[in-house]
């Protein structure tokens, strides 16, 4: 599995690119179904763009054998990963009594997030350190 997270990972990045163009939820009081670059009168903003950003860069990280970046990956992928479960309870909750119908777009999105955070702790092969001069 080590060997190939990389390609795990992007592969986890292009279905979370076609997750935030899927419905995420559906409101029949409305009848419209939102996404993560569509919401009523912008209501929830536009997660995707965040998401989209921050999963990739966790993915590019994953391409480059610098540990350093290999670093930034946990750390991007960490922040993906909080703001996907952010954007899952806000855009599944209920409002003044109604509870929206999730669609698969929602959960294909919070699993896609999870995946590239998983593959951000396998690197693969050697990871090269910059050494410091010595004086």
């Amino acid at each position: 599995m080590v060997r190939y997270s990389k390609w795990i990972s992007l592969l986890a990045f292009l279905l979370l690119l076609a997750a935030c163009f899927m419905p995420w939820t559906f409101h029949a009081d409305i009848n419209k179904s939102f996404n993560a670059f569509f919401t009523e009168r912008n209501m929830y903003g536009k997660p995707g763009k965040l998401l989209l950003i921050i999963a990739g860069i966790t993915t590019a990280c994953s391409f480059v054998k610098v540990l350093w970046l290999k670093r930034t990956a946990f750390l991007a992928g960490g922040l993906n990963v909080a703001y996907a479960i952010k954007n899952f309870l806000l855009f599944g909750s209920c409002y003044r009594g109604y509870c929206p119908e999730k669609q698969i777009g929602l959960y294909l999105m919070l699993v896609c997030s999870i995946l590239i955070f998983i593959m951000a702790f396998l690197p693969e092969g050697n990871v090269n350190r910059v050494e410091e001069p010595k004086s």
